[in-house]
């Protein structure tokens, strides 16, 4: 005969205290899965692959920073310290000097400074760029591209999902490795 196993008795404090003990340790596991995603998401970066951007424009108008977090970098050892200048001037421009007319650049972002005959220097002022790409877009159609986008990671929120990649009409919004953040020309991660 098979003996009959009794259950215990529950009164309502040892009720309580294995619901507060699940509770507990539900709560612990999804604090640990948060955390987990949470670090991993942590572990990686935005950036633009400026070997397929476009030059949409999107960059200005998209982000969720009043003031977009991507802003134009120039790889000076790419550059051809030129006269005239694609990302500077403005393709209609009646004249190749400094005047506000002149620049391609809406906010005036893009600093050119006198070297030597036939050379200029170009700089970016990142305070007043807005990711617009207008100087970019210059520099790769009339230049040798040593303008190009970057998301600056000192602005940006890193975004779980970015307002900006989403409307991106190239998808050159990758993320990254937080040890390696930046694509240059061509790829190569610095």
């Amino acid at each position: 005969m098979a003996e009959s196993r009794q259950l215990p008795v529950l009164n309502r404090r040892a009720f309580l205290k294995r619901g507060v003990k699940a509770a507990t340790v539900l709560g612990l596991g999804g604090v640990a899965a948060f955390a987990g995603t949470r670090s991993q998401a942590q572990d990686m970066v935005w950036q633009i692959d400026p070997s397929i951007c476009e030059q949409c424009e999107r960059c200005a108008t998209h982000c969720v920073m009043a003031t977009s977090a991507v802003k134009c970098v120039h790889a000076f050892d790419v550059c051809g310290y030129c006269a005239l200048c694609g990302g500077y001037h403005s393709p209609d421009a009646k004249v190749q000097d400094t005047a506000a007319e002149n620049q391609l650049c809406p906010t005036g972002a893009l600093i050119r400074k006198y070297i030597e005959e036939p050379f200029f220097e170009y700089t970016v002022d990142e305070a007043l760029c807005i990711g617009c790409a207008k100087c970019v877009k210059g520099c790769s159609a009339f230049g040798n591209g040593s303008l190009y986008l970057q998301v600056r990671h000192d602005r940006c929120l890193n975004c779980n999902e970015c307002a900006i990649a989403r409307v991106c009409p190239s998808d050159a919004f990758v993320r990254l490795p937080i040890e390696q953040p930046y694509l240059l020309r061509g790829g190569q991660g610095v």
